[in-house]
């Protein structure tokens, strides 16, 4: 998809009267940033964030046995929730590379409905179309429901001055009611701070939106963009796809290992994954912390002794921190330790780096 034809959410016409800068993301065209990403991050941290990601994915699996289905498809276990509860999972080839990472909602033993990344939402859906056994439907549902964000310790006041819930458990969720109308909260987020996540319908998408927009200043923060959604994901360590998961990064190299049910007898990839997991990986995800002036970005070279020991998977400049940050992938024969000291090639430059583990900064879902 070329930046000519790039898909807009529904509400792109109030990110323009809010004057977002805009950038091209998963096929999508994006805002990026309203009043500059370092501003947005820090409301998030210290007060409090509203994200437009209705970009990403949504789809059902229906019919009798479609929770089964899904725990024989995707890497963990439904069986470790119950209704009303989401969850973090994976949807893997056979060789164990990652088609998607995505949250499955458990809404019953019959229904199961997924939030993919927007780039991927039509691969996880064909391959589940692929096997689906008979009374099993799987419904591309991307442009029925937008997804909002609202993130940082002052998110529980937001959603209550609009009469929606708070109170639930983290990765709990609720069907719920605002102005008469269906949206879907559930207490979830990719920044690390106490957050709900909501899913309105498409079409009444704008109003919400307004509304939580005059909230979230009311509350001393502000909307928020793709920039500070990458350097919030980035402090807490969280994965990306396409940067820390992909076909050729498996979730053991990414210590994502967490997300998957060992127990299960069934899931796609889990024989190769199994296999890596008994031999170890070659390599491992893990943070760096520059010693030295300078900003970390993807795809660059890790040195240890003038030798390459790994490659950055995301970098960025940590607002928290004051301090450049990255995910790299580093190689297990190099007996890399959080304390370590490595280098990081920054066009030519040399910057010294700490071997950290991730999160860089407290998490604070709870």
């Amino acid at each position: 998809m070329t930046e000519t034809n790039l898909l807009q959410g529904p509400i792109h016409a109030v990110h323009v009267e809010l004057g977002a800068t805009f950038a091209p993301f998963g096929g999508w065209e994006m805002p990026v940033s309203y009043a500059g990403t370092v501003a947005e991050h820090l409301a998030v941290r210290e007060t409090v964030g509203l994200f437009d990601v209705s970009h990403l994915g949504k789809a059902t699996v229906r019919g009798a046995g479609a929770k089964d289905f899904v725990n024989a498809a995707l890497t963990n276990d439904l069986d470790r929730i119950r209704p009303g509860k989401a969850q973090y999972t994976l949807c893997c080839a056979a060789d164990g590379g990652v088609i998607d990472d995505l949250i499955a909602y458990y809404v019953g033993d019959d229904e199961i409905f997924l939030v993919p990344n927007a780039a991927n939402t039509a691969a996880v859906v064909a391959e589940l179309e692929k096997v689906a056994p008979a009374g099993v439907t799987v419904t591309d549902e991307h442009r029925e429901y937008a997804v909002f964000a609202v993130q940082g310790p002052k998110s529980a006041e937001v959603l209550s001055a609009l009469g929606l819930p708070t109170d639930l458990e983290y990765m709990a969720y609720a069907d719920a009611e605002w102005d008469g109308r269906p949206v879907r909260v559930c207490r979830t987020g990719y920044t690390g701070e106490h957050g709900y996540e909501l899913l309105p319908r498409w079409a009444d998408a704008a109003e919400l939106f307004r509304a939580l927009t005059e909230r979230v200043r009311a509350a001393g923060g502000q909307p928020a963009g793709l920039g500070a959604r990458d350097t919030l994901r980035t402090e807490m360590g969280y994965p990306l796809h396409g940067h820390e998961l992909s076909l050729e990064i498996s979730p053991v190299q990414a210590r994502a290992g967490w997300a998957v049910g060992w127990k299960k007898p069934e899931f796609w990839g889990r024989e190769a994954l199994a296999r890596e997991k008994a031999d170890g990986p070659r390599r491992g995800l893990l943070g760096l912390k520059a010693l030295d002036r300078g900003v970390l970005r993807q795809g660059q070279s890790v040195l240890r002794d003038g030798e390459p020991v790994g490659e950055t998977t995301s970098g960025t400049f940590s607002p928290s921190l004051k301090v450049g940050i990255a995910l790299a992938l580093l190689d297990t024969d190099a007996g890399l330790a959080p304390g370590d000291e490595v280098e990081v090639d920054v066009r030519g430059r040399r910057l010294r780096c700490e071997v950290v583990k991730p999160p860089f900064v407290q998490a604070r879902t709870a």
